[in-house]
C-alpha cells in the first residue's frame, strides 16, 4: 500500500487524485509506525497520525479553494486558468495552505514535531523507507510540483522556501549532535538534510534545482543505509545507545564498513554522492548572491562531520567492557542491503563528474 500509494502520488496529474494517494501512503506509515505495537510505537504513530492529519486537511483546503476559484482539478488546466483572471488573495492563502500540509509532511522546521518520535520508534526498514523515500515524495515531490507546474516560482515563493530550507538545516544539525539515541539522531539529521534540498529548490537556478533534487537522491541512499545500519546494530545487541555500544567493527566490520561509508556521504566528504549535490547547492547559494545561506551550508556539513565522527567513535570504534565476543555479523540478506546501498553511494560520488 505505502509503495502503491508512492507510485500514485508521482503519476497524479489531478489534484484530488493526488490528495488521495497521499492519503494512502500516510494512512500506510501510520499502520507501519505502530506495526510493533508496543507502547513507544503505538505513541509514536498516534502523534504521527495526528500531525499527518492537520497536514492532509490543510492540503485538501487548499485543494477545495482552488476548485472553487477555477472549477478544475486538472494540474495543467489550473495551470492555464490561473493565467487569466483570478481571486488572488484566494489564491495566495491556498498556497499557504499547501505550503503548510506538505512541510509537516516532509518534517521542515517548524513542522517537525512527530518525526524525532515515528522514525525511532518503527522496525529500521520502515524508518529507512521513512526517511529515505516517503518524506521526500509526500512533501518534497508535491509542494515543488504544485509550486514550478502550477502556481509558478517567483521571488516570494523562493524567499519562503530558502528560509524554511536553511532554518531546517540549522535546527535538525543542532538537535542532532547531541542525541545519544541512533535513530533519534539519524531522524533529527533528515531534517537537516531535507532543508539542504528545499534550500537548493527555493534558490531557483538551474544549479540550485539540479542540486537539490540531486541531493535528493543522494539522501535516499545514505540515510536508508544509515538506519539500515542502525537495525543492524540493534538486531545483534538489541539497544540504540551509543553509550551501550563500542568497539563493534570487530565483530561487525561490513555494518562498520557500509556506516562510515554513509557517514562521509551525509557529511558531504568527497568523493562519496553527497559531496556533490552539497557541492552544487552552495555553489548555486554564492552565485545567486546568497553568501550567508552558502556559509550556513558548509558550516551545517562540518557540525554533521563532528556529529557522525562521535557515531563511528563510541559505536564502532571504542573499547568496551562489554563482551560482545558472542556476537557476529548479521544475516546475509542484511549485508546485502548494507552492501547495495554502501556501494551506490561510492558509484555515485566517482561517476558523477
Amino acid at each position: 500500500l505505502l509503495l502503491a500509494g508512492l507510485n500514485g502520488v508521482v503519476i497524479s496529474g489531478d489534484l484530488f487524485n493526488l490528495f488521495v494517494f497521499l492519503e494512502i501512503t500516510s494512512i500506510s506509515s501510520y499502520a507501519l509506525v505502530a506495526y510493533k505495537g508496543k507502547k513507544e510505537e503505538l505513541e509514536a504513530s498516534f502523534k504521527y497520525l495526528i500531525l499527518g492529519s492537520i497536514g492532509s486537511i490543510f492540503v485538501l483546503l487548499g485543494i477545495a479553494f482552488i476548485y472553487g476559484n477555477v472549477s478544475t482539478l486538472n494540474m495543467a488546466d489550473i495551470a492555464k486558468s490561473l493565467e487569466f483572471d483570478y481571486n488572488k488573495n484566494l489564491i495566495i492563502f491556498a498556497l499557504s495552505l499547501f505550503i503548510a500540509g506538505f512541510s509537516i509532511k516532509t518534517a521542515l522546521v517548524p513542522f517537525h514535531g512527530w518525526l524525532a518520535d515515528a522514525h525511532p520508534a518503527a522496525p529500521s526498514p520502515v524508518s529507512s523507507m521513512l526517511s529515505g523515500v516517503v518524506i521526500k515524495v509526500l512533501g518534497v515531490y508535491g509542494l515543488s510540483r504544485l509550486i514550478f507546474n502550477i502556481f509558478g516560482f517567483n521571488y516570494n515563493l523562493s524567499l519562503i522556501l530558502i528560509s524554511l530550507g536553511t532554518l531546517s538545516m540549522i535546527v535538525g544539525v543542532l538537535l542532532a549532535i547531541g542525541q545519544w539515541d541512533f535513530k533519534r539522531l539519524l531522524a533529527y539529521h533528515s531534517i537537516s538534510q531535507i532543508g539542504y534540498v528545499v534550500l537548493g529548490l527555493g534558490i531557483g537556478t538551474p544549479m540550485g534545482i539540479v542540486g537539490g533534487l540531486f541531493h535528493l537522491f543522494n539522501h535516499s541512499l545514505f540515510k536508508s543505509l544509515l538506519f539500515l545500519n542502525a537495525g543492524a546494530i540493534e538486531y545483534n545487541i538489541n539497544t540504540k545507545n551509543l553509550k551501550e555500544m563500542g568497539n563493534l567493527s570487530s565483530v561487525m566490520p561490513i555494518t562498520s564498513s557500509s556506516s562510515l561509508i554513509a557517514s562521509f556521504s551525509i557529511a558531504g566528504i568527497p568523493p562519496f554522492c553527497g559531496f556533490w549535490s552539497k557541492l552544487f547547492i552552495i555553489l548555486a547559494a554564492f552565485m545567486a548572491n546568497l553568501k550567508l545561506a552558502g556559509f550556513l551550508c558548509i558550516i551545517v556539513s562540518l557540525i554533521t562531520l563532528a556529529s557522525f565522527l562521535k557515531v563511528q567513535k563510541y559505536a564502532f570504534l571504542d573499547k568496551t567492557d562489554k563482551n560482545f565476543q558472542g556476537i557476529k555479523e548479521v544475516p546475509f540478506s542484511m549485508v546485502f542491503a548494507m552492501s547495495i546501498l554502501a556501494i551506490l553511494c561510492i558509484l555515485v560520488g566517482l561517476f558523477f563528474p
